[in-house]
């Protein structure tokens, strides 16, 4: 087995970066940058917390955990879980906390390389922290557990990993392999293209070399989050990569598969001159970033202002039975919030009138505040999420 950092190699396409991976980076630009136009600023923020638990939904659902969306919404408003849902729930939590912090200290300019070793760590160490007792150990294939240390790396004297066929690098040399990875990976910052296509190639060649004891493909999500903010296709944090992974373009074994075509050694003189395939290389990161693109239209579709509207205003006039009570909701999703006292004005009623309607809204979930008399601004509750957003959690189970 090469215990070299170069056997990684190749990471990046250096001579050559294939046209079509240069054209779906030009794709992705201008995708993302459409993504969310004409939404207010509050609307959109309130929008990206429903994304990010949509996003934890399907990286664990590709781990092979299904949990509702119903109990990741109960296990962030800190409520009481029934117990046979409870690690799951707090799992999950744990992913948006994590995702949370990420966009926050990508909006104060503080995130730092999305593929340095350290910000790695971090994200492992943030996971694994909130992470409940019965998933923070680990199970070896001769029936030994170790204790998952939260941001350690596999390292000198730790149990030797092995992912189906793939034999990752002897934990005693996971450190020099990070060393190479992040320092890969720093020379394709320089380049906008350049950002968007190392996000697929860093996706893969992290899990190749599968650092951590667990929980490697949640790290290797956010990274992949992490370095789409950093490459301006972030789009406010409407769209989600891990649905894209989960559900594939044909199929949800799709990833898998394509993760495992990637381990691919070169196959021959004009396949690149690194130890893997660059040929496969390609192939993978042609089809991420088409799982990329078709993830950003699929929420530009969803996130469309006018389409969002005209549902909100049907589902509201359904439930409520109010004839105004729509206005209200357009008035709010036009300025992203408002305050109390304007809703008569905009409803052009009487103030108790307009307290009713707004009132009715409020307990119904679709308009909310930081407190009864602070503005309100909307809400996108989830027992109407299939009415608001169609195919959003089409995986979850009901409830």
């Amino acid at each position: 087995m090469i215990e070299t950092p170069g056997r990684i190699e190749p990471c990046l396409f250096e001579e050559r970066v294939p046209a079509v991976l240069a054209d779906l980076a030009v794709e992705l630009m201008r995708a993302a940058d459409q993504l969310g136009r004409g939404l207010h600023p509050d609307s959109a923020a309130e929008l990206a917390d429903l994304v990010r638990m949509m996003n934890c939904y399907y990286s664990n659902l590709i781990e092979g955990h299904n949990t509702r969306p119903r109990d990741i919404e109960a296990a962030l408003a800190g409520a009481e879980l029934a117990e046979e849902t409870r690690p799951l729930a707090l799992e999950a939590r744990a992913h948006v906390i994590v995702q949370r912090e990420i966009d926050r200290r990508f909006r104060e300019g503080r995130l730092g390389s999305a593929t340095d070793p350290a910000f790695l760590a971090w994200v492992h160490q943030a996971f694994y922290s909130e992470m409940p007792p019965e998933f923070r150990f680990v199970t070896y294939p001769d029936g030994t557990t170790a204790a998952i240390i939260p941001g350690r790396f596999r390292g000198e004297g730790d149990h030797e990993v092995a992912v189906g066929r793939h034999q990752p690098p002897s934990s005693h040399r996971v450190a020099a392999f990070l060393d190479h990875f992040a320092m890969r990976f720093r020379s394709a910052e320089a380049s906008p293209s350049g950002r968007i296509i190392a996000i697929a190639a860093a996706h893969h060649r992290l899990n190749y070399i599968h650092p951590f004891p667990d929980g490697n493909g949640r790290v290797s999500r956010l990274m992949s989050h992490a370095m789409a903010l950093q490459a301006g296709i972030g789009g406010h944090g409407l769209w989600s990569v891990s649905r894209g992974l989960a559900r594939g373009l044909k199929d949800s074994g799709e990833y898998m598969r394509m993760m495992d075509m990637a381990d691919s050694p070169r196959r021959g003189d004009r396949d690149g001159r690194g130890n893997l395939s660059e040929a496969a290389l390609e192939t993978f990161t042609r089809w991420f970033m088409e799982v990329m693109l078709d993830q950003i239209t699929f929420s530009s579709r969803l996130f469309d202002v006018a389409g969002l509207e005209d549902r909100y205003r049907r589902l509201v006039a359904d439930v409520t039975g109010d004839r105004r009570a729509p206005d209200l909701i357009s008035a709010v999703l036009k300025f992203g919030r408002m305050e109390r006292g304007d809703a008569a004005i905009v409803l052009k009623v009487s103030a108790v009138t307009a307290r009713k309607t707004l009132g009715d809204l409020v307990r119904a979930g679709f308009l909310t505040s930081d407190s009864p008399k602070t503005p309100v601004r909307l809400a996108f509750p989830l027992d109407y999420r299939e009415r608001l957003f169609p195919n959003l959690f089409t995986d979850a189970p009901p409830g």
